[in-house]
């Protein structure tokens, strides 16, 4: 029988991918890239679903892309199909940024090449003191491919973009969490409880209002000062007239009219 390279699971409002190829080092193979396509158009598509969650199996978070199943140089001499082929996980790693709802990936081992670079496309990076984190594309006479180098800039910084993607550097989870590369950091035994504790509450929060702060932010670097207070002006013009808010705020009310 052959083992799936990635499960997807539904608890409630949460939508969880598990890489599924331990024996592999969880590398993304094409049967683990269709699992991301489905788990994102199913995310996108069900309002019921509140957080998308991406994690692993075994030792590895991922090793990134499986180098089995890379495009033959000499079927190929002119690049098109290689080019294609770039543009195709462009395009899917942009679904993870642009989709309104929060993406979180919990690393709790290594995080390397395309694998990283998915997770920066992603919202929330949270990681288990064994993970380490880097894109060793450099030392096979290449970069990272799938928007890594545009992403990690614009997350760390040109200084450690130069460290992890010219040097071909990796970064343990706490220098990870030094640069702001992820957002924390936990021991082995506490990281599953800390990811569901973090995944519920994130969960439970208005989902309008946080895919709208997901789209404000996003935008924040393509705006100037003006046109970001304009945007934060109507999407919260329209978020202060949603039955949601007025739902909130209606219960907030309640307790405390109890507790005076």
């Amino acid at each position: 029988m052959t083992q799936s390279a990635a499960l997807l699971t539904r608890d409630g409002p949460v939508l969880t991918l598990t890489w599924n190829r331990p024996d592999k080092l969880n590398a993304i193979d094409r049967q683990a890239e269709n699992a991301l396509r489905t788990a994102i158009s199913t995310f996108a598509d069900d309002s019921a679903l509140r957080v998308l969650l991406i994690a692993g199996r075994g030792e590895y978070f991922s090793a990134g892309f499986d180098v089995g199943h890379r495009v033959d140089d000499d079927q190929d001499p002119s690049g098109v199909k290689l080019r294609r082929r770039y543009r195709e996980i462009h395009d899917l790693f942009d679904l993870f940024e642009q989709v309104e709802k929060p993406v979180v990936v919990a690393a709790h081992g290594p995080c390397l090449g395309g694998a990283l670079e998915l997770a920066l496309s992603c919202d929330f990076r949270l990681a288990a003191t064994p993970a380490r984190f880097g894109l060793p594309e450099i030392k096979l006479g290449v970069l990272p491919g799938s928007g890594g180098t545009s992403r990690l800039t614009r997350t760390v910084g040109p200084a450690w973009a130069r460290w992890l993607v010219m040097a071909g550097k990796a970064v343990t989870a706490e220098e990870a969490l030094r640069i702001g590369l992820v957002h924390a950091v936990y021991p082995p035994d506490l990281f599953a409880d800390e990811v569901a504790d973090f995944v519920a509450k994130l969960a439970a929060l208005p989902g309008e209002a946080v895919g709208m702060a997901k789209l404000a932010i996003d935008l924040a670097d393509r705006l100037d000062r003006a046109s970001g207070r304009d945007l934060e002006r109507m999407a919260n013009t329209t978020l202060m007239t949603s039955q949601e808010h007025r739902s909130h705020i209606d219960a907030l009310k309640k307790r405390l009219s109890q507790d005076g």
